[in-house]
């Protein structure tokens, strides 16, 4: 089974958090899974800017990037989170492979708006590169940066990121690592299973808003872009992936539209 797995900044922050998260991993792994590794960032972009006395700006819910930020971006994303990450999966005997989507220029951006300034939304990506990786049974671990072919780095969202690469690849599973138990309802309940009709309706009726909005947004395009089947789900829940890959009732699985859920 193809895997991809998006996992946010917040369960990366902690050197306990990211070596369960690379231990479960590399449990997929030998389980002969192929997986791919997504990476944010934010919240130690804000730590970062804060200690360097640069103030953060949000439009929509995206960081406005400019040169300044941007060069953080590099620094902290590309730099000390991936490398981090890299480091807790090598410790624990995976070979992994730390990039970003200016290697190959295998996540292409372009520009979102003048306001934003260089914040990309991913137009497509090239796999060449982790398909050598995933052969020789290498785990690419990619940073939420994006490129442009005159080498011009975009801060990128990293849902939006994981949704191109995971298109691209055609996983058959793409798993959003997040913070929260899964998606909730009007009556805050979390929703074991929803179609993309219903998640457009949620958004639609404001029930899910802010991240949780954009990672609807993202999910609903990642089916329409081929992936089988999406799930948003607590990364900070010891056993996760195990649990997911082994179908237990853990957070939100997002399907295609024909597929019927009665009771969610």
């Amino acid at each position: 089974m193809k895997i991809l797995i998006k996992l946010g900044g917040t369960l990366l922050d902690a050197a306990e958090s990211r070596q369960r998260l690379a231990r479960e991993i590399h449990w997929a792994i030998e389980q002969g899974h192929q997986v791919v590794v997504v990476h944010g960032g934010g919240k130690q972009m804000t730590r970062y800017l804060t200690g360097h006395g640069i103030e953060s700006h949000f439009v929509n819910g995206l960081r406005v990037t400019t040169p300044e930020v941007l060069d953080a971006v590099v620094k902290v994303l590309a730099g000390s989170v991936n490398r981090e990450l890299v480091a807790a999966f090598i410790a624990c005997g995976v070979q992994a492979v730390g990039l970003t989507g200016m290697d190959a220029l295998l996540t292409e951006a372009r520009q979102m708006s003048e306001e934003l300034g260089w914040v990309g939304k991913p137009i497509r990506s090239n796999v060449r590169i982790l398909n050598v990786l995933l052969a020789e049974r290498y785990l690419p671990v990619i940073a939420c940066l994006a490129g442009d072919p005159q080498g011009r780095f975009f801060n990128v969202n990293a849902d939006q990121m994981a949704v191109s690469v995971a298109g691209a690849l055609s996983v058959d599973k793409l798993l959003f690592l997040t913070d929260v138990d899964g998606v909730r309802g009007e009556d805050n309940a979390v929703h074991s299973a929803l179609n993309t009709d219903q998640c457009r309706r949620l958004i639609e009726t404001g029930v899910a808003t802010g991240g949780m909005r954009a990672k609807l947004e993202s999910a609903v395009e990642a089916l329409q872009s081929g992936a089988a089947e999406v799930i948003i789900a607590p990364g900070a829940l010891p056993g996760v992936i195990g649990k997911l890959l082994a179908g237990d009732p853990l957070g939100t699985r997002l399907i295609a539209p024909t597929a019927v859920y009665p009771n969610v």
